[in-house]
């Protein structure tokens, strides 16, 4: 019955990641889950994508469905590396049901498997089991867990983000997952709400400075402006512009170490953009940093020539900050 029943994810595609030196082919999947249990990140619209009322069975049942409507239409064996996504926490039981593990762990078994998930459901009971399944021996970590940490700052998290959880609790996770011998994905944010352009761009630079020796896997998301979410609100108020791709590219030819970026919506006003003109040559170089490791490609473009660059350190020398309460 399961088996004859379609149930589409959210999102799925196929692409390609830099891992350990070398382009692998990777399958992305968004499932629609039972939704996040935080449930309150300032930027996420997928904390809307949810199914509600059901049971524990129901749900299960949906969430496998989905995995074999990729499995049907997807060429699982060609794929390297296989990241999963859901509403909020892959290894959160109430929103990702044991039984939906189970057939994961099945259908993916000998990939590297990248699993999203909050720093409170990083347990070595939950780590040990899912490796079980996917471990075949061909790979040194089969699996990684992604946590969007966002910044090593508490008081942007809290206030720009809302996100729930502190540097020392991301910590606590990544030492349980290591003792499982999990690697860990962190997910930093350019540019939430609240800060102006060099504050963001101080941000990311102090936050992957913080992290050297912390995380195996460093991805910076430039923040796209979601709909239906609190960034748009104050998006569509001009009290709010996603970062220059100018920062973008600063961040990325000073960091400390290789960092993965993937600008969605770059180019566009949702997006990291700089005046137009410039913008698909950056994203480009960008793009081919991620895959190839060459940051040379990015310096260059630190230097290219455009009338938007005066504008944008115009933007970091004279934007004064719109600063919030540190206390209650």
């Amino acid at each position: 019955m399961l088996a004859n029943e379609e149930e589409k994810p959210l999102a799925f595609w196929q692409g390609a990641d830099r891992h350990e030196q070398q382009e692998r082919k990777t399958l992305t999947i968004i499932l629609k889950s039972g939704g996040c249990s935080w449930n309150r990140c300032l930027m996420c619209s997928y904390r809307h994508e949810r199914y509600t009322g059901l049971s524990r069975e129901e749900l299960a049942t949906r969430l496998i469905r989905q995995l074999r409507f990729v499995a049907d239409n997807v060429q699982i064996k060609e794929m390297e590396i296989i990241k999963l996504y859901t509403s909020g926490s892959f290894f959160d039981p109430d929103e990702v049901p044991p039984a939906v593990l189970e057939e994961a762990g099945a259908l993916f078994r000998g990939k590297i498997v990248i699993a999203e998930t909050r720093p409170e459901y990083v347990n070595q009971d939950r780590m040990d089991d899912f490796i079980s399944r996917i471990d075949d021996g061909s790979n040194g970590k089969p699996l990684y867990v992604a946590i969007g940490l966002e910044t090593t700052n508490d008081n942007i998290r809290e206030k720009s983000i809302d996100k729930g959880f502190s540097f020392e609790g991301f910590k606590q996770a990544a030492r349980v997952a290591r003792n499982s011998g999990v690697g860990i994905k962190t997910y930093l944010l350019m540019k939430p709400l609240f800060l102006t352009e060099k504050e963001a761009l101080v941000d990311m630079k102090q936050s992957l400075t913080d992290l050297v020796g912390l995380a195996d896997i460093i991805s910076m998301n430039t923040c796209t402006v979601q709909r239906g979410t609190d960034m748009e609100r104050y998006w569509k108020q001009g009290a709010y512009r996603p970062p220059y791709l100018w920062s973008v590219a600063d961040v990325l030819a000073n960091a400390p170490m290789e960092v993965l970026c993937d600008p969605l919506g770059g180019g566009q006003s949702r997006g990291a953009h700089n005046c137009g003109e410039c913008d698909r040559e950056i994203i480009e170089a960008i793009k081919y940093y991620s895959l190839s490791g060459d940051r040379s490609v990015i310096k260059a473009v630190t230097t290219k020539e455009c009338p938007c660059r005066d504008e944008w350190e115009l933007v970091l020398s004279q934007e004064m900050p719109w600063c919030m309460p540190l206390t209650r």
